[in-house]
């Protein structure tokens, strides 16, 4: 595959990001002319440098399967439209995984054991950006009807697979979309600094063209789109709604104004980054911004708060600060717990680690003026406080990015009654099918918050599943075969 002495004659290259001092002063993406674009000239390059290895366990790590080999090789020959038809194989949706999936399939890349692993994840975003430009993604309508109808609840990487899928194969599919536009947390949770929304409006009118049916500002399960409904309207019903139950912080000083869920602040500051207003936003102004959550989420407050000029940013970390190698406990292929910088680190913000939130402190006047921090260790396996470090840090927003629980159960869940994990997801068989026969579960709604790559494989696995339960047979491929599955419910 690709150039057999690649890794050897050249270097791990990766796209150079605007200056910060630039980027920080709009919300275009961090890459010039975005990233695909930005790589291009070294990107042949670096597909060279994939190794003709026996095993290629960076098929192991990729969720989706992805025929990553293939495509480098195609990319070193020069044959970009063979290897946008390689990649899309096995992703509908490079474009959003090129740019927002943490790549576990470079830390599972043979080459990365001993050396800099090959830049899967921009090779990826390269193909597919040229293949928007040359007009080689094109839609693919089916060529024929199945007569069947399936309702998809969930317009995120998820419900968008499954609908793609089950669209293509013949089905009449319907996306339902509380939001007033399709796309989830793909178009209201990702800062436009991350992804730049073209990129998603590109991909549902491809959506469209080929049939697929969306529904916007619909709340399934409210009014007269019960479950029940539903259920009688369509053959199938697949559940994509996601991991939406933010976890919260109970401690003292909770209900002082200026403390919020990071979902209040993203979408709104996404909406007016796209020239919508929004009466009454969040915003970070002068003020002084406390994160807590050190994920991709709590990054993502961090871009955005640093872009509406906030006086400083504190994220803060209840865990242990990373090392940059791997730990012991995380061999190679593992997708290893490291110190990571984002583009939003690069650009400001302090992170503190290993502290816990014993009490918000208010100003008399029911506003949040500080935290009160002690930190915390870890003593035969559980985390402890250390008395003595107890401490306040200035807070006039506050910002939870904790993760979340999973779905929410009023209204659509509860009337399709369907039953529950012990961790609050929709529980379903080995074959994605929930305990009600004809409603079927993809992405964080039964797997728990996890990653997009994650929720694209489940979306087209759980269409897989769809087309056979419909057809009594299925062609489309499962990078997550349902026999391959353990039993959750």
């Amino acid at each position: 595959m690709a150039d057999p002495r690649g890794f050897l004659k050249e270097g791990r290259q990766v796209a150079e990001r605007r200056p910060v001092e630039e980027r920080v002063q709009d919300w275009n993406e961090v890459y010039p002319d975005g990233i695909g674009r930005a790589l291009l000239p070294i990107i042949n390059v670096q597909a060279s440098r994939c190794m003709d290895c026996g095993i290629p366990f960076c098929h192991q790590g990729c969720p989706l399967g992805n025929i990553i080999p293939e495509w480098n090789d195609l990319v070193w020959r020069d044959d970009w439209e063979g290897a946008i038809e390689r990649l899309h194989a096995t992703n509908n949706f490079p474009e959003f995984t090129g740019r927002l999936c943490p790549a576990p399939c470079e830390t599972a890349c043979v080459l990365g054991i001993n050396q800099d692993p090959v830049t899967i994840k921009n090779v990826e975003v390269s193909i597919v950006d040229r293949a928007w430009a040359d007009g080689t993604v094109r839609p693919q309508p089916p060529e024929w009807l199945s007569g069947k109808t399936v309702a998809v609840v969930g317009s995120g990487p998820a419900g968008l697979a499954a609908a793609q899928q089950l669209t293509r194969a013949g089905h009449t599919v319907a996306v339902y979309e509380r939001a007033d536009k399709p796309g989830g947390l793909l178009r209201y949770g990702i800062p436009e600094f991350k992804m730049e929304k073209k990129h998603l409006e590109r991909r549902l009118d491809q959506m469209k063209r080929e049939g697929t049916i969306f529904r916007s500002g619909v709340e399934v399960g409210t009014g007269n789109l019960t479950g029940d409904r539903l259920r009688d309207r369509y053959d199938a019903v697949v559940l994509a709604m996601g991991s939406t139950v933010p976890r919260d912080l109970p401690v003292p000083g909770r209900e002082l104004n200026g403390i919020h869920q990071a979902m209040e602040f993203l979408p709104q500051a996404n909406r007016v980054s796209l020239g919508e207003s929004v009466e009454g936003q969040i915003r970070a102004d002068g003020k002084h911004v406390v994160i807590i959550g050190g994920g991709d989420t709590g990054a993502d407050c961090l871009g955005t708060s640093i872009r509406q000029g906030a006086a400083s940013i504190t994220q803060l970390e209840i865990m242990p600060q990373p090392t940059e190698e791997r730990p012991a406990g995380q061999p190679w292929p593992t997708y290893p717990m490291i110190f990571r910088v984002s583009s939003a680190h690069e650009e400001g913000g302090e992170r503190v680690y290993a502290v816990s939130t014993q009490e918000f402190l208010g100003d008399g006047e029911g506003n949040v003026r500080a935290l009160r921090l002690v930190d915390v260790e870890f003593v035969e396996g559980r985390l402890t406080e250390i008395a003595g470090t107890e401490r306040e840090i200035p807070a006039d927003l506050v910002l939870f990015a904790m993760g979340f629980v999973g779905p929410e159960q009023p209204g659509l869940v509860e009337q399709l009654g369907v039953e529950l994990d012990p961790r609050g997801n929709v529980a379903r068989d080995k074959g994605y099918q929930s305990s009600v026969p004809g409603v079927f579960v993809a992405g964080d709604a039964g797997r728990g918050q996890s990653l997009i790559v994650w929720a694209i494989a489940e979306g087209r696995s759980a269409a897989a599943a769809v087309d056979e339960f419909l057809t009594g047979a299925t062609t489309l491929p499962a990078p997550i075969p349902p026999t391959a599955r353990p039993l959750v419910v």
